[in-house]
């Protein structure tokens, strides 16, 4: 169920400056001035301090990394993707820190934040997370799929969600897939053939999370149409650059059908016949006949018939076939 950002800051942050936020207002206040220190309530079980950290811009990189259990993919985030975040946050820095835990190695690993880290490396803006020791896995996983309930992931990442809880037996099928993550079945459908498709085809989109089912099962179907060879080829066809950056054309909506259109033309090219599958037209009988052969088909084209000469042919080639 989606949570409104309010609702998401009021749970995540239960005190703040050493006082309790009694009310969404107090909680959003508390984030908004950027407390030294707050006391976050993680599932509600125990309550753990937070310190604010400023992580220079040019330090993101090897200070931080994201909890690997996060849901949401990482190589999914550039600069159309979060789009929606970096106009603020190169016009007002950072409005709300991230919530991480320290690591043994001295790094920040961002459990509440992965699009703010990766907006703030693509603006080179600071990037600011409340840190705490002693997070379990279980909580750090906790407040990860809280704050992803902020915005929403892509079918690809549902679908990873999805299939792994098949995978572990947790559910049975696709219609318990259904009840247990109260979506569709048709939704469930979508998402498990997103999980399905490799890495670089959906790279090669501007903003993942906008795809819809539509795209997602027109990308299937194109790509398990091919043998695991054409597969390949076409995965090679995408090259090293993102297909959405070599597009001239203005808009997710727009980059997005454009990138569909060059995937199905390099699928159309792998699957075309090439030169060496066309048998050239073998003469018989210059400037009359000739004829092609490919497998067990034979056609045979002939010029200046007389009809008595025609019946002729076609008496002996039904003869012929019929033997």
């Amino acid at each position: 169920m989606a949570i409104k950002t309010s609702d998401l800051n009021a749970r995540l942050f239960a005190k703040a400056d050493k006082r309790r936020a009694t009310t969404t207002q107090e909680a959003q206040s508390a984030a908004s001035e950027k407390a030294a220190v707050i006391e976050l309530a993680v599932a509600g079980e125990h309550t753990v301090e937070f310190e604010l950290v400023k992580v220079p811009a040019s330090e993101i990189r090897d200070k931080t990394t994201v909890f690997d259990k996060n849901a949401r993919e990482q190589s999914f985030l550039n600069e159309l993707a979060l789009s929606d975040i970096l106009v603020t946050l190169k016009a007002h820095g950072q409005q709300y820190p991230a919530v991480g835990r320290w690591l043994d190695d001295g790094r920040i690993e961002v459990l509440d934040g992965s699009r703010r880290r990766m907006s703030c490396l693509i603006a080179d803006q600071d990037f600011l997370v409340y840190v705490a020791k002693g997070i379990s896995t279980r909580h750090a996983k906790f407040l990860s799929d809280v704050a992803n309930a902020h915005k929403p992931l892509s079918l690809y990442e549902r679908g990873k969600e999805m299939q792994a809880m098949l995978d572990s037996g947790e559910v049975s099928d696709q219609k318990a897939l259904a009840n247990a993550c109260q979506c569709s079945e048709a939704l469930v459908s979508g998402a498990l053939k997103a999980a399905a498709l490799p890495l670089p085809l959906l790279q090669a989109y501007p903003s993942v999370s906008e795809l819809g089912r539509p795209t997602i099962v027109k990308l299937h179907r194109l790509y398990f149409g091919l043998d695991a060879s054409l597969q390949q080829q076409l995965v090679a066809k995408l090259g090293d650059t993102p297909l959405w950056q070599q597009v001239d054309a203005q808009g997710v909506t727009r980059i997005t059908r454009e990138v569909t259109q060059l995937i199905e033309q390099f699928k159309d090219e792998l699957v075309a016949p090439t030169s060496t599958e066309k048998e050239q037209a073998q003469t018989l009988l210059e400037g009359r006949a000739s004829y092609r052969r490919k497998g067990n088909n034979l056609n045979i084209n002939l010029k200046k018939v007389s009809d008595e000469d025609a019946e002729r042919i076609l008496a002996l080639i039904k003869q012929t076939l019929d033997s």
